[in-house]
């Protein structure tokens, strides 16, 4: 069964008349007389008495209503289709990650609702997995996280690279790693850590390196928020290693400290990157990008954010730019 067979159908049904029906179908009667034989043989019963004025049979009136939904149904299916193909989309859901949230997102998030004031934004700050788990679970168009290729190998996954950007240590502004300018790894390696929680790259990153110098992680706290970060580690002697854009903030505290990493050997006597650092990407499916609003979306994040990230954080800082968020911009940050 055709939807075509049910439009003939109901226009035949409507008409009264297999050459007016043809006519408002725009087809020939012989193609609606097909349509009509092929359905009929289908359900195995006829649909219509072929009088002077064709009328429905017992089976036509029992099909008639169905035959009427299922026609709307397709209609309005087609609509919508077409309606997201053209853009008309009602909104666009993206998550990402905390300090993408805070420092770098704001100026494109304007500039999309600049663009497109009808479609309603809505961003939602996740740590790396949590972003990548509901754009797979098609909770959100667009995922801005840190780089993970075990979650992200799929062939409908579209993955482009933003940018790089330095681990650093940030500290209360009296702790003795002060005395450092770039701090060694054999030094920082016996502080406590307040690290992020399960769930986020961060983590992993932090632990992957930790083991590679045969050294133990001497967690103390697990936070997901930056300013428990500032918070706890303003306090005390326990420190964190953050990514760079997530330190925007404390640069201007002066009760904390930042510290870049200095190189160290590791126990097989080779020399440790000191830079320790992150790639943060765009996550999306090739059937999104095929979708207006979101297509502008991603090159507005290509734009900005493939750039240099240290610029960002000067000149996109919503706190140093006093930038007001758009009525259609909803910002949700998940506390769990």
């Amino acid at each position: 069964m055709r939807i075509e067979q049910l439009q003939a159908f109901l226009a035949v049904a409507e008409a009264g008349n297999f050459g007016q029906a043809a006519k408002q179908c725009g087809i020939t009667q012989s193609t609606i007389s097909r349509q009509i034989q092929a359905l009929e043989s289908e359900l195995g019963l006829p649909l219509f008495h072929r009088t002077a004025r064709v009328k429905l049979t017992i089976a036509g009136e029992q099909l008639l209503s169905r035959a009427k939904r299922i026609c709307l149904e397709w209609n309005n299916a087609t609509r919508e289709v077409g309606e997201l193909r053209d853009g008309k989309q009602p909104e666009l859901c993206v998550a990402a990650i905390h300090s993408a949230c805070a420092h770098y997102l704001p100026p494109i998030l304007q500039q999309f609702c600049r663009d497109y004031p009808e479609v309603q934004l809505r961003v939602t700050a996740l740590g790396s997995d949590r972003a990548l788990k509901v754009l797979r679970d098609n909770l959100v168009d667009v995922a801005i996280v840190m780089n993970n290729q075990f979650l992200t190998a799929s062939p409908e996954t579209i993955v482009e690279p933003l940018y790089h950007e330095p681990v650093q240590i940030l500290m209360a502004a009296y702790h003795p790693l002060c005395q450092y300018d770039r701090v060694p790894w054999s030094k920082l390696i016996g502080y406590p850590q307040v690290v992020f929680k399960d769930g986020y790259g961060m983590q992993r990153l932090v632990q992957e390196r930790f083991e590679k110098l045969g050294a133990t992680l001497q967690v103390v706290m697990e936070l997901n928020t930056l300013d428990a970060f500032r918070g706890v580690v303003r306090q005390g002697d326990a420190i964190a290693l953050l990514p760079q854009g997530a330190l925007v903030e404390a640069k201007n505290d002066p009760s904390l400290a930042i510290r870049s990493i200095a190189a160290s050997n590791s126990p097989s006597g080779s020399v440790e990157d000191s830079n320790l650092t992150r790639q943060v990407v765009l996550v999306t499916t090739c059937d999104r990008l095929l979708i207006p609003p979101i297509q502008h979306f991603c090159n507005l994040v290509r734009q900005t954010l493939q750039k240099e990230p240290q610029k960002k954080n000067d000149e996109y800082s919503p706190i140093r730019q006093g930038l007001k968020i758009p009525v259609s911009y909803e910002k949700s940050i998940e506390m769990d």
